[in-house]
């Protein structure tokens, strides 16, 4: 019996990645070479340029609602999964790279950590990150999620949370799913009054990053925040 024409271009696909690494792969093969993982049989390639076309990067596609992901042709409840499963090693990864080390020296992994957790997500939401007197991560908690447009955000008990920690700084993170991370009135406004509140009580807040599709806003950068 004739084997597969894919059966080949698998193996032959395999032994490139392992003599040479992510480097000699284009997108859709180190997708491929994920899929294999999933479904050890079959012609996957077709599956990974249609992810890939449908969502158009790897970020994009590992944050997509499942329901999206399995819309694609191929993409069944085992594919989605696997996804949502490597995007919680990939958050959790990023999150233990911030623990137990000052937060601020290391400000390139608090970008990618917000970036892979808000970036692409649908509905806006408001996370807090609080710190201690040596500026290391305490708790990352998501404190609001909102619609496509708008979070609900109340300073009171952003600062009261902050107590309940014995944090000593909070950065402020929310994201925007039209991916245009320029504040809103209402984002500046909020801003303003979050620093009021914990300033009045010793606590710093240091910054309020916006996360959009692939970019970000600090109103600290901005000038918003002293």
């Amino acid at each position: 019996m004739n084997k597969p024409h894919y059966h080949g271009h698998r193996q032959r696909l395999r032994q490139r990645f392992q003599k040479a690494g992510a480097d000699a792969c284009a997108d859709y093969e180190l997708l491929e070479l994920f899929l294999y993982l999933v479904l050890p049989r079959g012609d996957v390639k077709p599956l990974a340029k249609d992810l890939l076309k449908r969502f158009g990067n790897f970020e994009a596609l590992i944050e997509a609602d499942e329901k999206l992901i399995q819309e694609i042709k191929g993409a069944g409840p085992s594919v989605s999964h696997a996804l949502k499963v490597y995007q919680a090693l990939l958050q959790r990864t990023l999150k233990q790279a911030l623990l137990q080390r000052p937060v601020l020296a290391n400000w390139q992994q608090v970008l990618e950590y917000c970036q892979m957790h808000m970036s692409y997500n649908m509905r806006e939401q408001l996370r807090l990150l609080f710190l201690d007197k040596k500026n290391q991560l305490i708790a990352a908690e998501v404190q609001q999620v909102g619609t496509v447009d708008h979070t609900p955000a109340y300073p009171r008990e952003i600062v009261k949370r902050a107590l309940d920690l014995g944090a000593s700084a909070i950065i402020m993170v929310h994201n925007h799913p039209t991916g245009d991370p320029t504040p809103s009135r209402s984002d500046i406004d909020l801003t303003r009054h979050v620093y009021q509140a914990a300033l009045s009580l010793g606590i710093q807040l240091y910054d309020h990053l916006i996360i959009g599709k692939g970019r970000h806003v600090s109103l600290r950068s901005m000038g918003f925040i002293e």
